[in-house]
């Protein structure tokens, strides 16, 4: 089974781009949170975790980084 996560850093900020990707890319079940990247605690990658089984694969709609100063 395909499991999504989605993320945005802010309550403003919008998940419908990464759900509708995910989706498109055969997620059946899909987890977000709308935190600051500062936050320890993501309630729903924890589920996300909590929920995928061996076998399935556990989507991101992209990965960032952030240059070292």
């Amino acid at each position: 089974m395909k499991v999504g996560y989605a993320r945005v850093s802010t309550v403003d900020q919008n998940l419908d781009l990464q759900i509708d990707a995910l989706k498109g890319n055969g997620c059946e079940q899909i987890f977000q949170d709308k935190f600051s990247g500062v936050t320890d605690k993501r309630k729903g990658l924890e589920e996300a975790l909590q929920y995928v089984r061996s076998g399935d694969t556990l989507m991101v709609w992209r990965l960032t980084t952030i240059p070292n100063p």
